[in-house]
């Protein structure tokens, strides 16, 4: 072998050598520079980022600067109220001084969200009327915070005090027992809850004097759990008042007799003659004059039926209360019923019947699920009275 040929063969390993290290330093420079890129990359959306979350800050607070503002109280006392969400005046569309008023527990808050997200689609949003709530135990952070957050007003929330929720010591609870035992028996309903009694008999006479109220001279009442078919476009608070009304409703029907068995028979000792027919109000859907309830007859009329106890003896309901009243002490031209309004309140509901409302887009729902028609409806009466002008007592006397 020559020495060209040996040096060849001690050349062969190096330019292996070589050409191998000119890889690894290829390799070590390209994750050098991915390294380099992907630092570049995450210091600038960490920038960024931090950019985004200041801008969004910024935002944000000057959103909360001009938005309602929102506060939650410890209810410490029974009769304060407690106020969030208070509105600027430039928001506040409505000019009555009215509330939607909701007497509700924490356990129902799913269905007073749904109620609340349907009044306020359909209504409030344009009005931003303000939301009271009743409840007879003080509510929970979270019931305050959803529902505050639901509405487009004023919020409120007061505890009911305890004389507006109890048993009168002029009641004998051994008998009430014993009658709320024979209504369950009977399968009468509600007939053995005594929860119940306590709703019906603070509806007939305690809401409206409740303090949180009496800065308002109309109120919507709203149920958990309904739900409203059709967009209002006007503001019924302005309607009642202007049109000189003081009690509206959307749904009548008869009441169970075996809750009211002696509710007339004590009307009647107030003085009053006829007879009653069973029909009322359904009051689960409100829209009426606090001044009403607050007036000397209605009061007298009221107290006259608390010291009977038939609330606790019987099962007497708000429904026929607030309706004998209205039928006792307002002529029938101040009652008005909302027919452009659809409704539900499970198992019942309404739905307008005139074309113009469904094919505007105003109402969706069935015109053939419609209460009105029903044989245990009472607007065939209403409407008799109405068409003759003879029932001065709006259809609930004859």
């Amino acid at each position: 072998m020559t020495g060209a040929q040996r040096a060849k063969l001690w050349r062969q390993p190096e330019a292996a050598a070589g050409a191998l290290y000119t890889r690894l330093a290829s390799k070590r420079n390209f994750a050098r520079v991915f390294i380099t890129l992907a630092f570049c990359a995450i210091f600038y959306n960490f920038y960024s980022s931090s950019e985004l979350r200041k801008s969004l800050n910024d935002r944000l607070q000057q959103t909360m600067s001009a938005s309602p503002s929102i506060q939650v109280v410890e209810q410490t006392e029974p009769n304060m109220p407690i106020c969030s969400n208070e509105p600027t005046l430039e928001s506040n569309n409505g000019t009555e001084k009215a509330t939607l008023v909701m007497l509700v527990r924490n356990r129902e808050i799913r269905e007073a969200l749904s109620s609340m997200r349907s009044v306020e689609d359909r209504f409030n949003r344009k009005f931003h009327y303000p939301w009271t709530f009743l409840n007879d135990k003080p509510f929970t952070k979270d019931f305050i915070e959803y529902t505050t957050g639901m509405a487009s007003g004023p919020v409120e929330y007061q505890v009911i005090p305890k004389e507006a929720w109890s048993i009168p010591k002029s009641i004998n609870t051994t008998i009430v027992k014993q009658e709320m035992a024979e209504m369950t028996r009977q399968n009468i309903i509600y007939g053995g809850s005594l929860s119940y009694r306590h709703m019906c008999r603070f509806n007939s006479g305690f809401f409206y004097n409740m303090e949180v109220m009496k800065k308002y001279d109309w109120y919507w009442r709203v149920e958990p759990g309904i739900e409203l078919y059709c967009d209002i476009e006007y503001d019924p608070f302005t309607f009642m008042r202007t049109n000189n009304k003081i009690y509206g409703f959307v749904i009548t029907m008869y009441e169970f007799e075996a809750t009211i068995k002696t509710l007339w028979s004590r009307t009647k000792e107030f003085e009053i003659d006829g007879n009653y027919n069973l029909c009322h109000f359904w009051s689960n859907f409100e829209i009426a004059s606090l001044n009403f309830y607050r007036s000397e007859a209605y009061t007298k009329y009221f107290e006259f039926l608390d010291s009977a106890g038939g609330f606790f003896y019987e099962r007497w309901g708000d429904a026929p209360v607030h309706s004998l009243g209205v039928g006792l002490f307002a002529p029938k031209d101040k009652i008005h019923h909302f027919a452009d309004f659809g409704y539900s309140h499970p198992p019942c509901s309404r739905c307008p019947q005139d074309d113009e409302s469904h094919k505007s887009g105003r109402c969706y729902c069935n015109r053939a699920v419609n209460f009105d028609t029903n044989s245990y409806s009472c607007m065939p009466r209403w409407w008799d009275g109405m068409l003759n002008s003879i029932d001065n007592l709006c259809g609930i006397l004859y």
